[in-house]
């Protein structure tokens, strides 16, 4: 019985280690480990400089700032813009729920400004995004997995963060795929839920790429691999496409609240007949 005590005392301590998420190198972060390094001397080609890196750092501390804070929590996101990294990370540090943004991220030229909104939401979807959640051992941890953040990020945090903007006018200037156009005109009809299907779909697709290795994802052809069990690690750019593109589709209110214990809380479900918007089974297992 001593032995066991121990063990598990042993179990919960390591679950409060802060770095289960992410670590502070960045190499289980956004990305799996990657030797990429872009220096703030380097010229982006994507649109970014430091202004609008820290523009958009500022909206998402806007909004989220008062939402951790009623959770009892105070939310930190560090700025690393002089920081070659092309990673993101989370951590948490007892009540200090930290966000780690780095430049390299920022300046890869498959990552747009919207792309780079997008690995912010699912930083803080690590902490905000609900189950499922990662695990050590048998237990859960403080963090939401790969995938579920990645969903959360387009069905709740650049939704509610973007809202307000003139998205007709943003979208209008952009290419939008055709399978983005068919798909989200399939289930919004409000003109701005439907800008916001497209935005949000657009800014994934570099994002995918960049997490495929370099190589073309696309909308129309999906992950195909179906897992026998949740997989809390990164699945690979396509699924990653295919969970970004249906969270944008999922058609619950971004206010409707995720839960921490059952994963089919505040989200699309197959569960409720729906058969677009839902998590991906290349990563996602439903529950009965």
């Amino acid at each position: 019985m001593l032995n066991f005590t121990k063990a598990v005392g042993i179990a919960l301590s390591l679950l409060s280690i802060s770095s289960l998420a992410c670590d502070i190198e960045g190499k289980t972060g956004f990305m799996p480990d990657n030797d990429m390094y872009i220096s703030a001397s380097e010229k982006s080609s994507n649109g970014m400089d430091q202004a609008r890196f820290n523009q958009i750092i500022d909206r998402a501390i806007e909004f989220y700032t008062p939402i951790i804070a009623e959770k009892g929590a105070k939310l930190k996101v560090e700025r690393k813009w002089t920081d070659g990294t092309v990673n993101a990370y989370a951590r948490q540090d007892g009540k200090t729920w930290s966000v780690f943004m780095f430049g390299g991220l920022a300046r890869h030229q498959d990552v747009t400004p919207d792309g780079f909104a997008l690995v912010l939401c699912h930083e803080l979807g690590h902490h905000l995004a609900g189950a499922p959640k990662k695990k050590m051992f048998l237990f859960k941890t403080w963090a939401s997995n790969e995938g579920q953040s990645d969903y959360w990020a387009a069905a709740k945090c650049f939704r509610r963060i973007y809202e307000s903007d003139n998205n007709d006018e943003i979208v209008e200037s952009m290419d939008i795929d055709p399978e983005v156009e068919k798909k989200c005109n399939a289930v919004w009809s409000n003109k701005a839920d439907l800008d916001m299907c497209k935005r949000i779909s657009q800014a994934s697709k570099g994002l995918a790429k960049l997490l495929n290795g370099g190589r073309e994802v696309s909308f129309t052809t999906p992950d195909k691999t179906v897992v026998s069990k949740t997989d809390h690690n990164h699945p690979k750019g396509q699924c990653r496409l295919d969970t970004y593109f249906n969270g944008a589709l999922c058609d619950k209110d971004f206010n409707e609240e995720v839960s921490d214990r059952d994963a089919k809380v505040g989200v699309c479900n197959r569960s409720e007949r729906y058969d677009i918007g839902v998590r991906p089974l290349c990563w996602y297992k439903p529950s009965r």
